[in-house]
């Protein structure tokens, strides 16, 4: 029995017109969907997840930004922001406890057999998970070949890297790989050398007193939370860089995180079987600025 709440969006883009609100409340374990749309029989949507601390969403702007980003990406209509605001706060506001939850919206462009069917969005709001422990004693990861070179989102476009989709099953794919090899999580890399981020997060580094990324256009996901991360450090006197990383230059570096919307900053531990410096003090008070934010 799920403890969510779901917020189906049945008018989900800008220029949709209809009677009434354009969302509707259904109990979380409810049947919602046709078998035929096109979010369960191709992954053709996007989706966003963000933190919620005491009843807000965090850098809610810049998840609506990325969600439009995504939408953009695979040729469909632009997300309305304010449908999506407003039923993500009914559901907040439904949810028994939302002191420490998350939201995952979605956007699909409709359904496979009924071209009158429009888009179809929802937002599921539930308490979140207890990622204590992660961000404390960390995660071992291993070292993945995404199969392209660096230069991908020049190259093929079409390949969509970059963009939040519902197509997840490479991502699932290698986080089995990596408990296959005695590892928690998973750090894709390029088949010319560079290090690009991991199937749910992103990553940052520390080389002396500059944080570093991977940037967009080396076909990685904007992260919301690695932004944040990097609002901290510059607010403590800390340089930060959006540059390319190669894979040989991750030994040399004197922290490792993998950074996310609700898991927030987690030291890596060791790559690849080999133990990597952790920076506990960083670590704790970019947790604690992030658990803290109100943007």
């Amino acid at each position: 029995m799920s403890t969510g709440i779901l917020v189906m969006i049945d008018r989900p883009t800008l220029g949709q017109t209809g009677p009434g609100e354009p969302f509707r409340v259904l109990p979380a374990d409810e049947t919602a969907l046709r078998a035929t749309v096109l979010a369960a029989t191709r992954g053709d949507g996007i989706f966003e997840t963000a933190a919620i601390r005491d009843g807000k969403v965090q850098a809610a702007g810049a998840h609506l930004a990325r969600f439009a980003r995504s939408a953009a990406m695979l040729d469909l209509p632009e997300p309305d922001p304010d449908v999506y605001t407003r039923a993500i706060e009914r559901g907040i506001a439904m949810l028994e406890d939302a002191s420490d939850a998350a939201v995952k919206y979605v956007l699909t462009r409709g359904d496979e057999e009924d071209p009158t069917v429009g888009p179809i969005g929802w937002a599921h709001v539930h308490v979140s998970e207890d990622f204590t422990a992660a961000r404390r004693d960390g995660l071992a990861v291993v070292l993945l070949n995404r199969g392209y070179a660096l230069d991908v989102t020049e190259t093929a476009p079409w390949l969509l890297q970059g963009a939040k989709t519902l197509s997840y099953a490479v991502n699932r794919a290698a986080l089995r790989e990596a408990a296959r090899r005695g590892a928690d999580d998973v750090l894709f890399t390029t088949t010319d050398g560079y290090v690009l981020e991991g199937p749910t997060s992103s990553l940052v580094a520390r080389f002396g007193s500059t944080l570093v990324t991977t940037p967009a256009e080396a076909g990685v996901l904007p992260g919301t939370t690695q932004q944040g991360m990097f609002a901290y450090a510059e607010g403590i006197g800390l340089s930060t860089q959006l540059r390319d990383i190669r894979v040989d230059e991750l030994a040399a570096a004197d922290a490792l995180w993998l950074t996310s919307s609700v898991r927030l900053a987690v030291p890596i531990t060791a790559v690849d079987g080999v133990p990597h410096r952790v920076d506990d003090a960083l670590t704790a008070a970019v947790n604690a600025y992030l658990v803290a934010r109100t943007d």
